[in-house]
């Protein structure tokens, strides 16, 4: 964890002036064997997502939320064996995937998109322990450093591996590969060697004008897995991720002033929909507080929790920093966690007009009956952040339907998780949804602000100056989406000039 504080070695580079970049990412929950029969254009991927949160799936579909979340924590939360700068933090069953070129002639890998795993990395040809086959229907793709044109081996002399290892290995001999080994909390691991080849995508030249482009980034070449991360269940070929660290996509391109080291999404589970966007958004407006220095995740400073008009009476040291506590956001866990003290009390506040209500268990989630609008019948719980920011969380977003007037309550008592994870708060995909989530790790802060997902935002062009619209857009053509099936991700980067290398 402590080589995570080392992020920001490399420094920041000037940024010459740039383009817009868009990289186009369909989100949807279509069948995947459809998806998977059908080739993508150049640089726009069909992402799906795995789980849906609403719709009455029952006990088997509770199971699974919290199945994930879990393998997620324990990961989250575990030491990691690598000396990158980052966390490792990886999810065996992330919520959103998507496909990547990667190579020329570039193929296409399924990778999870996560904002709490820093490195990209793929399985590689006769890796030991990586699955053949996923149940999510789709092919599987073993990459080969030696059948792209342009993939070249990371010794452990060169520059990315001294400078994330901190010097030169004792063991490093010339022409050795900078290798990398992630052992999780939950015992799963990937180990492996990088390397470092070309990515593919749109290069955005004006509103709705894209041309093919493409980037060389450093990744990882898995050649053994362990635990869950080598099942066929819900397998992928990899991981794409977005945390801070110096070995992430995002700072590789920062560093070498190819991009600003911002991102956002923005998540919609009304009418389908959303963005991911990599550079300057100038609109909506976002306020923003200061993210915890040398954490190893988005830790932000959290003062309080209102609960309709009542703020809830809490022990002072209840959302203090450490390894232990605080406070994390995570686009990539499903739900929201919360200590067992907060939970008691956050839960006597919603039902305080309830008191007929009974609380049935089901999966270890609080369920209960009722018939009429949650919206109308219960309150908005506000959660206070460092700079007089907050972040609003509506009934229908926390209260679920889980079957015919049977509603599931989307926070989970931390008291139940393991003993590292009870005394945390983390807030995921529940409480992020239909928000403009925007971070800034140039200035580290983060904010958000409630936003419909399904429209567009607007992002700066630092070369000219002007101004870009990147719209999201719903998949419909020939199918039939039901809420929160559909998802239109825009992955927008601000670049300088000279990209193609």
């Amino acid at each position: 964890m402590a080589a995570r504080g080392a992020r920001d070695r490399a420094g920041t580079t000037p940024r010459a002036s740039s383009l817009l970049l868009c990289l186009v990412l369909l989100l949807a929950l279509s069948a995947a064997a459809e998806a998977a029969e059908e080739a993508t254009p150049s640089g726009v991927f069909e992402v799906r997502r795995k789980f849906t949160r609403h719709g009455g799936g029952g006990e088997g579909h509770l199971s699974a939320l919290r199945e994930h979340d879990g393998r997620r924590h324990g990961r989250l939360l575990a030491a990691v064996d690598l000396p990158l700068g980052g966390s490792g933090l990886a999810t065996g069953t992330g919520l959103y995937f998507t496909r990547i070129g990667i190579g020329t002639p570039a193929k296409g890998y399924y990778v999870q998109v996560d904002t709490g795993s820093d490195i990209l990395w793929v399985n590689c040809v006769s890796c030991d322990g990586c699955p053949r086959k996923s149940n999510l229907g789709i092919e599987l793709t073993m990459y080969d450093p030696r059948g792209s044109g342009s993939g070249q081996l990371v010794t452990c002399d060169q520059d990315f591996c001294v400078e994330n290892y901190g010097g030169v290995l004792p063991t490093c001999t010339t022409s050795s590969p900078c290798q990398y080994s992630i052992t999780y909390g939950d015992g799963s691991s990937t180990a492996g060697f990088f390397i470092t080849d070309f990515l593919q995508y749109n290069q955005v030249t004006g509103d709705g004008q894209t041309t093919p482009a493409n980037a060389s980034v450093t990744f990882g070449c898995g050649a053994k897995l362990g635990g869950d991360l080598g099942s066929s269940n819900l397998a992928l070929d990899g991981i794409l991720g977005f945390g801070q660290s110096n070995s992430s996509m995002l700072s590789q391109l920062a560093a070498a002033g190819k991009v600003q080291k911002k991102f956002a999404h923005c998540l919609d589970t009304v009418n389908g929909g959303g963005i991911f966007a990599i550079g300057n958004v100038v609109q909506p407006k976002v306020k923003t507080t200061p993210l915890v220095p040398n954490m190893p995740h988005y830790n932000v400073n959290l003062k309080g929790i209102d609960v309709g008009s009542t703020t809830l009476q809490l022990p002072t040291d209840t959302f203090d920093s450490s390894n232990s506590k605080g406070t994390i956001i995570d686009s990539g866990t499903t739900l929201a966690y919360v200590p067992e003290v907060v939970y008691t009390s956050m839960m006597a506040a919603v039902f305080d007009k309830h008191k007929d209500i009974s609380l049935q268990k089901s999966q270890d989630f609080d369920c209960f009956q009722y018939s009429g609008s949650v919206d109308d019948g219960f309150p908005v719980i506000t959660f206070r952040f460092e700079g007089d920011v907050s972040l609003t969380v509506s009934p229908h977003d926390y209260l679920f339907q889980n079957g015919k007037n049977l509603y599931c309550v989307g926070f989970q008592n931390g008291g139940l998780q393991s003993k590292d994870a009870k005394n945390m708060v983390l807030l995921g995909d529940l409480v992020l949804s239909n928000k403009l989530v925007l971070y800034d790790l140039e200035n580290q802060v983060i904010g958000w602000t409630d936003y419909n997902c399904s429209s567009s935002i607007k992002m700066n062009d630092e070369k000219t100056g002007s101004t870009y619209t990147v719209n999201a857009h719903n998949l419909s053509s020939g199918c039939e989406f039901q809420w929160h099936k559909s998802l239109l991700l825009l992955l927008a980067t601000t670049v300088i000039s000279y990209l193609m290398l």
